[in-house]
């Protein structure tokens, strides 16, 4: 898949379905109750965030503390991000995305599903260009002379 074209796209249909919608939502209750709505699920959104983001933050500091790397909540983190990015985007489909990465079982899932479907590029070589002759890792000991406790 071309990601070029992707965007193109994505950055022309997602404002176009956004104008659209507001039209719409405008028409049928009127434009100050549209414009209040849309400052509303910002303001939801954003408490909502804060409140995930602490958690997420929390149960990263739990794992760290028992030794483990904090991954998912890593990246639950980047979806929380993205997340307040089209909360704080006028429109209603914004909104609505935005909305459904706060859910933490579908955050999780997509999370999951962008994991499964995603590409590990592993690059073996030396600080000078590609070494493919033999192994990066090298074995020995070392010792600081001032350390006291060897002595």
């Amino acid at each position: 898949m071309r990601i070029l074209p992707s965007l193109f796209l994505l950055f022309l249909l997602v404002p176009v379905v956004e104008i659209y919608l507001l039209i719409q939502v405008g028409g049928l209750i009127g434009a100050l109750p549209t414009v209040l709505a849309v400052v509303l699920t910002a303001l939801i959104g954003s408490v909502l965030i804060r409140q995930q983001g602490v958690s997420t933050l929390q149960r990263a500091r739990q794992g760290m503390a028992a030794g483990q790397l904090p991954a998912m909540e890593m990246l639950e983190g980047i979806a929380l991000l993205v997340s307040g990015a089209f909360l704080l985007t006028p429109g209603f489909f914004t909104d609505a995305i935005g909305f459904l990465l706060l859910v933490p079982f579908l955050r999780r899932w997509l999370i999951g599903a962008i994991m499964r479907n995603a590409v590990v590029m592993h690059t073996h070589g030396s600080a000078q260009g590609n070494n493919t002759s033999g192994p990066s890792t090298y074995e020995g000991e070392a010792w600081r002379d001032d350390d006291q406790r060897l002595r």
